[in-house]
């Protein structure tokens, strides 16, 4: 299941094609498209549209049921809860995480919400707005102090999201991520270290891949230094081994405290002043590039991604 309706599509289809080569092997592989007109499977330069009522194909008259869904797409509907729930409904197992975990890691206000609850790890004060409200600056610089990240409640990839190191820049930032969703969270920035941690279910054990940092050439992480090559990831990230532990350890109480399912990715900011780890965010759909950040972590783990693939598939099946 690749594509979708977010600004993430051709992402999405850089891990599918991935995902498809390393499994073609082992599976009967279909490839279905999903575009707001159609969800299609594509052969021979024909598309062939699945019958919604229930995922099925036709293909020269031929009926093809499936086994499992691979979910590898990033926004609406793969990674909100949307697709998860059909399937649900369905009951065809998918690789992802459930419906209601997606639609709560989906929305960044939310999620900070729930995990600040698990009392597990710091999560930045923050503030959150929607389109209908008035933008009254002052009232929100009380909440959070410059500067801040004014982020899309719901989206991905650092679309839409401006770090603001001044008042008069606040009104302007929102109205941009107001452009992706019609609610907006500004949060708290804090200074430090940025770590990525990989996370996923092995043989019914949750295991934490190696830690990644992430050293952006931008002022933040955002979708130039993700897609377009303006950052440095070091895996495994050059870290004592107290503060390895810690991330990792976190990582996997962040997973389970969510139910999470499938492979995720968590992301941090270290606070290396006052030794304090905060939660930035749950990726339920992380990346599958060649050089995405969990692709990268799995080598380093000592596999390969056709293992990784294979082992999603093994805990549905």
């Amino acid at each position: 299941m690749a594509g979708g309706y977010s600004g993430e599509y051709s992402v999405s289809l850089e891990g599918a094609k991935q995902i498809e080569d390393n499994l073609k092997e082992d599976y009967n592989i279909y490839k279905i498209i999903l575009v707001k007109q159609d969800w299609y499977y594509e052969k021979d330069n024909k598309k062939y549209s699945v019958e919604k009522s229930d995922f099925t194909l036709n293909i020269e008259g031929k009926k093809i049921a499936f086994d499992a869904a691979f979910i590898i797409i990033h926004g609406t509907p793969g990674e909100n809860g949307l697709l998860q729930g059909y399937f649900e409904m369905l009951d065809i197992p998918y690789t992802t995480c459930d419906s209601l975990t997606s639609a709560i890691t989906f929305d960044k206000v939310v999620c900070n919400a729930v995990v600040k609850d698990l009392n597990v790890v710091n999560v930045a004060n923050n503030y959150s707005i929607y389109d209908y409200q008035k933008i009254d600056t002052k009232e929100i610089l009380i909440k959070v102090a410059l500067p801040v990240f004014v982020k899309p409640s719901q989206g991905g990839s650092s679309i839409g999201m401006t770090k603001v190191k001044q008042e008069k820049d606040l009104e302007s930032a929102i109205k941009k991520a107001f452009t992706v969703h019609n609610k907006v969270i500004i949060e708290q920035g804090i200074s430090g270290r940025e770590f990525s941690c990989g996370v996923f279910t092995v043989d019914k054990k949750v295991v934490a891949l190696p830690v990644t940092e992430i050293v952006s050439k931008k002022e933040f992480f955002d979708y130039q230094a993700k897609y377009e090559g303006l950052s440095d990831e070091i895996v495994p990230a050059s870290i004592n081994d107290e503060l390895k532990d810690r991330i990792q350890q976190t990582t996997k109480k962040v997973y389970k405290g969510l139910n999470c399912k499938g492979v995720c990715r968590i992301d941090f900011i270290y606070d290396n002043k006052n030794d304090k780890l905060f939660f930035l965010e749950v990726n339920t759909t992380p990346g599958q590039s060649l050089h995405s950040i969990v692709p990268n972590q799995v080598r380093a783990y000592g596999k390969d991604v056709r293992w990784l693939y294979n082992q999603q598939l093994k805990e549905i099946l």
